[in-house]
């Protein structure tokens, strides 16, 4: 493993990232796809860059969270297909793709709750509530903050039940932290979309991991106590870890860290290529052996667990409970520390434009 991440290094390290091309392009089919939208949208679409809007961030259902920009599914066939290009512009396609899994499953959960109504496992009083929580594939909205055509300095959010997307644009550079991707159910087990699992390897690679360490190992990564009902940096939590907690990288064997590499390698690789790359250069130039992972609950599928990887440099976070004795829910989110939101971004290009 040590020799994967100095040939990494001497790699990658002589590669001049492309950001600029990135965030031109992210802005050029922004652009676009504003141009798409009438006149009443592109009001509704925009916000002040210092607006709190821009920085608040729920995975709450539309019901219980309204969300500030323009619906997904009040846009037009062409506008759809511009912010596709938006999307594919900024993920991988496999960050791409759950995404738009991710809204999929909105839909198949209403779907799951009607079943069960007919079949009257759930009464009246509960499917109302249900119904009011407005579970829908074009329920998630799209906001931009500041002007990309004149400023430097502008935001993009699309957010709704389970996701939140947030970029942030200074210049030549761009953040997407934090990005949170969640899935009720995490794996369908009904109608003709049972199997369906949008966020697969970050649980199936979370298991391998665990189940890799020896006991000793396991022993020094689990955590005591309840599996939290949610990621801790949730919305109303503070946004980041000071703790380190689990067991050290430089504690795994090499087969161990590898599949905790892989195990990054799927949050990371949920962006496009030229930020992924950069990101996996920050973490090889640190090194694994101060990433720490922890664990707390079951070692067993569909049973509650969670999970921390952390580092100087980044969290991640992962939660999966449910109901009774059936965990199928996770949430997820990626940070970079110090850039929520682009904090760092923002106070570096403001430092190198002062007047």
């Amino acid at each position: 493993m040590k020799n994967f991440l100095i040939l990494f290094s001497l790699f990658f390290g002589g590669i001049a990232f492309t950001s600029a091309q990135t965030v031109s392009q992210v802005k050029d089919r922004t652009l676009s796809f504003i141009e798409t939208l009438d006149d009443d949208q592109k009001l509704a679409l925009s916000l002040e860059f210092e607006d709190s809007a821009r920085t608040n961030w729920t995975n709450l259902p539309l019901g219980l969270a309204p969300r500030v920009g323009v619906r997904y599914g009040d846009l037009s066939e062409k506008s759809k297909i511009a912010f596709h290009k938006v999307l594919s512009s900024i993920f991988s396609s496999q960050g791409y793709l759950k995404t738009f899994a991710i809204m999929q499953v909105d839909d198949i959960l209403h779907e799951l709750f009607e079943i069960q109504y007919s079949r009257g496992q759930i009464n009246d009083n509960a499917i109302k509530m249900i119904r009011g929580l407005n579970w829908d594939y074009g329920n998630y909205y799209v906001a931009i903050a500041g002007n990309p055509a004149k400023e430097d300095v502008w935001g993009l959010k699309f957010e709704g039940h389970h996701l939140s997307i947030n970029i942030t644009a200074a210049g030549d550079q761009f953040t997407m932290t934090p990005l949170f991707l969640g899935s009720d159910p995490a794996v369908v087990e009904d109608t003709q979309y049972a199997g369906l699992r949008p966020l697969s390897k970050e649980e199936d690679y979370g298991f391998w991991l665990i189940n890799a360490l020896d006991e000793g190992q396991k022993a020094k990564a689990t955590i005591a106590g309840a599996v939290p009902r949610d990621i801790i940096t949730s919305p109303n939590r503070p946004q980041w870890l000071e703790e380190f907690q689990g067991i050290r990288g430089s504690e795994l064997n090499e087969g161990q860290q590898k599949i905790l590499h892989y195990l990054i390698e799927e949050y990371i690789g949920n962006l496009d290529h030229q930020k992924a790359e950069e990101y996996l250069a920050k973490l090889h130039t640190r090194g694994m052996d101060e990433v720490y992972f922890a664990w707390i609950g079951s070692y067993e599928p569909m049973k509650a667990h969670y999970y921390v990887i952390h580092s100087p440099d980044f969290l991640i976070e992962y939660d999966n409970v449910g109901f009774l004795d059936n965990a199928n829910h996770i949430h997820s989110i990626w940070r970079e520390k110090g850039n929520n939101f682009g904090e760092d971004l923002l106070k570096k290009h403001r430092m190198q434009h002062e007047h």
